[in-house]
């Protein structure tokens, strides 16, 4: 995929730059976020932390996880998983926003938006996202972005102690898609 900015009317979504490590943990460091990401996101979220997510995304070819960018710092993370063998057209989203920004559209925006990128430069036909079932944020975010429920995971993850729900939306670049 080619690395690319893409202009929004908050500021940008851009690649990652070693100079986004205080804001990574600015904002990446608050429990409101961890509770709705992956175990893999760490919290506390520490500057070793930032350091690390960005040695690792400054060596990806091609670049599949971007910053969520103000003109003067970036404010979250969105990125794609590409699938492999029959699921190779199919790829899973993730994405993030610091507390201060939320409820502004910035998300709804930037899920429209780089959704449209990925299925351009990558040609796939599929792009799923799978919210925890008490993130009604998150979904109203993927509905308002096209993406439609296709189904509740029961039991299927745990987060802090607790078992629960997962769901699944997906949005298909192809017409007619059933």
């Amino acid at each position: 995929m080619e690395e690319k900015t893409i202009t929004t009317s908050y500021g940008m979504i851009r690649p990652w730059k070693d100079r986004d490590a205080s804001a990574l943990v600015k904002y990446a460091n608050n429990r409101k976020v961890w509770i709705n990401m992956r175990d893999g996101f760490p919290f506390p979220y520490t500057q070793e932390s930032a350091r690390a997510f960005l040695e690792v995304v400054s060596r990806q070819d091609p670049v599949t996880f971007y910053a969520i960018a103000t003109p003067h710092e970036a404010i979250g993370g969105i990125g794609i998983t590409v699938n492999a063998d029959v699921h190779r057209l199919t790829a899973e989203m993730g994405y993030w926003l610091g507390e201060p920004y939320w409820g502004k559209g910035i998300m709804t925006e930037t899920v429209t938006r780089f959704s449209e990128y990925v299925f351009a430069q990558l040609g796939l036909v599929r792009i799923y996202a799978e919210p925890y079932a008490g993130n009604p944020s998150s979904c109203r975010v993927l509905e308002k972005a096209g993406y439609v429920l296709e189904g509740r995971l029961r039991c299927n993850v745990i987060k802090d102690g607790q078992i629960m729900d997962q769901l699944i939306y997906a949005k298909c670049a192809l017409q007619n898609a059933s």
